[in-house]
């Protein structure tokens, strides 16, 4: 261990070496490599985590800068998956460090694999499906879920230990959407309250990770920055009829709680996953006629000139952009990409 790069954090009396080393021996997930994703990432990473597994479906566009901290305007100019832009600069942040950087949807297929292995899954997410996917597999696999929401100056995060807590499903009725309905593109959001929120995930798991568990916060903390509001509820006992961390059914991971057809939080883009795989080499051609095609070494871009385009994805992932009326994206899908 480079005792140097740490040593601030090892004069932390909770933590020390002994803290220090088991830091360098968790691994965690983080599911998102967005606003939340890669502040929770930076932290993780400086703080010496061992192996960090991270996924996003997504590229990097101009306007996540403002609040994604990982990214730069050299990404945007080459279309950067978020999981790859991360990557490249987390690797130059801390070269000790294991990453997995993944271009992809975290869904019921893929989840299983995604936590093997994993000490904690971190939730850098923006919707409540993928959110309830995270809560039921870490129920079914007995592994904490770090969990965060953010928008406008708002946001609340809690700490879910299977066996120990009630989970996200128990609490969902005591308000856990911290927008109630809103999204960044409807009422914008401010950096400072993603910042707040990922510190606050971060600093629970490695307070969970350092075996410093009596100190871990066991409430749902929301608060509003700009308008100086913040209060605690305290994680009550488990919903009897809850059907994952009691009833052991864990809905989110079933097929058909599956959509191939997802409306990306304030991106005006709706994503359809239908197809195993796509050969971007030849989508290019194929749509070179009827669009500006730009190809990457990870994605296709096509641009129509009614200000519909598609990102194209080489795991069968289409993000359809300038709609979020999924009939709409349905029907460019159906008539450019086909069944």
């Amino acid at each position: 261990m480079t005792h140097n790069r740490y040593s601030r954090q090892v004069l932390f009396k909770p933590i020390k070496e002994t803290g220090q080393e088991r830091l360098k021996n968790s691994s965690v997930l983080v599911v998102g490599a967005g606003a939340l994703g890669t502040v929770i990432c930076n932290h993780l990473v400086r703080s010496g985590i061992g192996h960090l597994r991270i996924i996003d479906r997504d590229y990097v566009e101009l306007t996540n800068l403002q609040r994604q901290m990982l990214f730069d305007e050299q990404d945007v100019e080459e279309a950067l998956p978020k999981a790859i832009a991360a990557k490249n600069k987390l690797k130059k942040i801390n070269s000790e460090v294991t990453i997995d950087a993944i271009v992809g949807n975290a869904a019921y297929e893929n989840i299983e694999k995604l936590v093997e292995g994993i000490d904690v899954i971190l939730d850098g997410t923006d919707n409540f499906s993928t959110r309830y996917l995270l809560n039921d597999i870490s129920y079914k696999k007995s592994i904490p879920y770090s969990y965060g929401g953010v928008v406008s100056s708002r946001g609340m995060s809690a700490f879910f230990i299977p066996g120990v807590t009630p989970c996200l499903r128990c609490i969902a009725r005591e308000g856990t959407d911290t927008g109630q309905g809103q999204t960044c593109d409807t009422v914008g959001v401010i950096a400072p309250a993603v910042d707040m929120v990922s510190s606050l995930q971060v600093t629970e798991t490695m307070k969970y990770l350092t075996d410093n568990k009596e100190h871990l916060r066991n409430t749902l903390r929301t608060f509003d920055i700009w308008y100086n509001n913040q209060y605690d509820i305290k994680l009550s006992k488990p919903d009897p009829h809850c059907p994952t961390c009691q009833q052991k059914e864990y809905p989110a991971l079933q097929p058909a709680a599956q959509d191939k057809e997802t409306v990306l939080c304030g991106r005006n883009t709706v994503q359809i996953h239908e197809k195993p795989q796509m050969d971007l080499s030849k989508w290019e051609k194929y749509l070179d006629s009827a669009a500006t095609v730009k190809r990457t070494p990870f994605l296709l871009k096509a641009e129509f000139d009614n200000e519909m385009s598609f990102i194209i994805f080489p795991d069968g992932r289409v993000l359809v952009q300038g709609t979020e009326d999924q009939v709409k994206a349905r029907t460019w899908y159906d008539r450019y990409i086909g069944s």
